[in-house]
């Protein structure tokens, strides 16, 4: 709109061969910032083993209302172009080939050897253009005796040690959904290491690659406690870390209604007031105490204390006293709450064909470049003839693309 201010990414192109949800988080964050991304899909339906890499907002007809409404609510597609090309052609590697000269970054999360295969790696592409970003997501790299080892989230916390870490004593590790490896350690690393390659470009005039394997942005994400055990071999073990359910003073409790309170009174201040108003004020000063009897019978106390009234009651309570506290949040209350409403992290856009539809929001925000959600997702191949156009494809061109199903 006229007299918003410019993304901090504004005039960036960024390129996303990515289909599954590293990639298309990474991209959508650069997006956000006001970079222009395209998505470059599959021309033709894919079948077998590829459907299941198709974008996830769209399994069938997009011309339906729910295939409109399923792509209006993906987030991970919002403030994207879309162009459908069959890299598997001459011709659809060529139109790609125009795309990147004219590109800054090129974002993919094929299996290690695809690109090169496909002709789209980093080598035939930085040949062409040398200021190109080129960022591989993968699970473990583009070396190693891994390399070629498949994988999900959950194998990849596990190999960098952290799904080990989490859940409690004497049961299995709890799963957390897929937002560790992912998300963090893979599309929101992909994107702090794109925009650091492009910042590096302006001093040194060149592009580069990016290796980003999700398991070492784990690993990179628990620093601090390898830190630990590098210094002194300490193995980190569920309930055995004080941040992980093994003291009183940071854990979960279950109220009085059924449902869960977070308490993180880390700081000795925050502790002795929270021990003071269950009761128990002598205990506060044996916070860190290594008396496991006794870390069990304050744990015992406050478990008792926090079912005596509901989870909001206490919440109440303790925010009034500035406790270390939030309510275990559903995602229906998470996205009802007033703090983050007001924060913006729920934002409505109007989607053509569909109405107001809400999504997250953008997350950092900046006083002179915020970013935004400009628009909601495209369906595959929205822009491919703008898009073509753009590089001085004629329509009749662009027709006769279509009919041989090189672009769709």
């Amino acid at each position: 709109m006229p007299g918003e201010a410019l993304g901090a990414l504004e005039g960036i192109r960024v390129l996303d061969l990515s289909r599954l949800a590293p990639g298309p988080y990474g991209s959508m964050l650069l997006g956000d910032m006001g970079a222009e991304v395209i998505l470059v899909e599959e021309a033709g339906r894919p079948s077998g083993r590829r459907a299941g890499r198709q974008r996830p907002d769209v399994r069938g007809d997009n011309e339906t209302a729910e295939g409109r409404r399923r792509t209006a609510y993906n987030a991970f597609g919002r403030n994207k172009r879309s162009i459908r090309i069959n890299l598997k052609s001459a011709e659809g590697r060529e139109l790609f080939y125009r795309l990147v000269d004219e590109a800054d970054v090129v974002l993919e999360g094929y299996r290690p050897g695809v690109s090169e295969r496909l002709g789209v790696d980093y080598a035939t592409l930085s040949a062409r253009n040398p200021r190109l970003v080129y960022c591989s997501i993968s699970g473990y790299g583009q070396d190693g005796p891994y390399r070629d080892m498949v994988g999900h989230d959950i194998n990849y916390i596990a190999m960098a040690g952290a799904l080990g870490m989490i859940g409690r004593k004497g049961t299995p590790p709890a799963i957390p959904v897929n937002v560790i490896a992912d998300y963090a350690g893979g599309g929101l690393m992909a994107a702090f290491a794109i925009t650091v390659a492009l910042l590096a470009r302006e001093e040194t005039g060149r592009g580069q690659y990016v290796d980003m394997a999700m398991t070492e942005g784990v690993m990179s994400l628990i620093t601090g406690l390898a830190s630990t055990f590098f210094a002194d071999g300490a193995v980190i073990a569920p309930e055995e870390h004080r941040l992980n359910g093994g003291w009183a003073y940071y854990n979960v409790y279950e109220t009085a209604d059924g449902k869960w309170l977070s308490i993180g009174s880390v700081e000795p201040w925050f502790f002795a007031r929270l021990c003071e108003i269950l009761g128990r004020p002598e205990y506060g000063v044996h916070q860190y105490s290594t008396d496991a009897a006794l870390r069990e019978e304050m744990a015992e106390h406050f478990r008792a204390q926090f079912k005596t009234k509901t989870r909001d009651a206490w919440f109440q309570t303790l925010f009034d006293e500035d406790i270390c506290v939030a309510p275990v949040y559903s995602l229906s209350e998470a996205f009802a709450d007033s703090h983050n409403r007001e924060r913006g992290m729920v934002v409505e856009l109007e989607a053509p064909g569909v109405g107001p539809v809400k999504q997250v929001g953008v997350a950092p925000k900046f006083s002179e470049t915020p970013g935004r959600v400009r628009h909601t997702a495209p369906y595959p191949g929205q822009d491919t003839d703008a898009i073509l156009a753009s590089l001085g494809v004629e329509a009749p061109v662009i027709a006769d693309l279509r009919a041989r199903e090189v672009v769709a």
